[in-house]
């Protein structure tokens, strides 16, 4: 990879939290490939109202996370993202709404599934019907130094949306 490709090359990390009674709030950090901020983005509490609840059922937590909070994440940034980053397998959805590569990071270090890679000794699952992703995240073992923690800034963006919506926030993380 080239100085200028290597320079070029973003990382989006994206995650939500729920709100006990608000709905869910999410958040976007583009870092360099060394980890450095470059922007960050939240949104205010979505939550769906009864009726969304009834008619999406099952796939309500997907379509507010991926298509709702993903989607409209990734189209604020003024820094698109090489390879956006997701934390849970509900928000990998996002990669139907956008059109650079997606991974969930997965806490299993052995790949468990087909659409599973490992990079960097981190397992990355690329979102089904979009196996072309796999070029474009296996550059990120060039670009990526093999002692990165992939998870760090999820917590980092956890901890900044805490303090933008206050202590009293009383955020919850759902299981995937």
């Amino acid at each position: 990879m080239s100085a200028k490709t290597a320079n070029d090359f973003r990382l989006g990390f994206l995650t939500t939290i729920s709100l006990k009674d608000r709905g869910h709030v999410g958040g976007m950090l583009i870092t360099n490939r060394q980890g450095r901020p470059l922007e960050f983005q939240c949104t205010t509490p979505v939550q769906a109202n009864r009726t969304q609840e009834i008619l999406y059922g099952p796939t309500l937590l997907p379509y507010l996370r991926g298509e709702l909070i993903g989607r409209t994440l990734v189209e604020k940034m003024r820094l698109k993202p090489t390879v956006v980053l997701v934390d849970d397998l509900e928000l990998l959805s996002v990669r139907d709404h956008i059109s650079m590569a997606a991974a969930c990071l997965i806490s299993s270090k052995t790949p468990q599934d087909e659409n599973d890679l490992v990079i960097a000794d981190q397992n990355l699952r690329l979102a089904d019907g979009h196996e072309d992703d796999r070029a474009t995240l296996q550059k990120l073992e060039g670009t990526l130094a093999a002692e990165s923690e992939l998870a760090e800034p999820f917590q980092r963006i956890q901890d900044a949306l805490n303090e933008a919506l206050g202590k009293a926030a009383a955020p919850t993380r759902e299981a995937a």
